[in-house]
């Protein structure tokens, strides 16, 4: 899938990310980063709101997954975020990116083995927000496949 893909599919599954006017910027095997402009963005204060800084971590680690399980061929997968943690560390006073990564090879390898015997599995993934070149924020999220075929 292109970014402009994943954006056009965000846009028309995830209705906040064209308010929030989320951005494609690299899909790579291990990574995506996504970006989202401040205007939209923006809390009473001129910096990015919370809200929008944790969705676009969430959606930055989402669409890593999504892409993930696409390879493999599991499209109709159901995935779902269980549980996040955000850590804001300097307030975004400009437009930002949120990069996930995939976590070891060893822990996505027991993930795939996982969901390939049992139609679910569970992972975890973080991702960082920045803005200006400095890390504004860190997400954990722990995410929940399961197959399409089960409840």
């Amino acid at each position: 899938m292109t970014g402009d893909e994943l954006r056009e599919y965000l846009y028309g599954n995830i209705p906040i990310t064209r308010a929030m006017q989320v951005g494609v910027v690299e899909i790579l095997e291990n990574r995506v980063v996504l970006s989202a402009p401040l205007p939209p963005n923006t809390n009473h204060r001129d910096t990015a709101f919370g809200g929008s800084v944790s969705t676009l971590a969430t959606l930055g680690a989402w669409s890593l997954l999504r892409l993930k399980m696409d390879e493999r061929n599991a499209q109709n997968a159901h995935l779902v975020i269980q549980r996040s943690q955000v850590e804001y560390l300097l307030p975004v006073a400009t437009d930002f990116t949120a990069t996930a990564r995939l976590p070891d090879e060893d822990r996505w390898w027991r993930f795939e083995k996982t969901f390939e015997a049992k139609g679910k599995a569970r992972i975890s993934v973080e991702a960082v927000i920045e803005a200006q070149n400095r890390v504004c924020a860190r997400f954990a999220g722990d995410f929940v496949v399961l197959a399409s075929n089960r409840n």
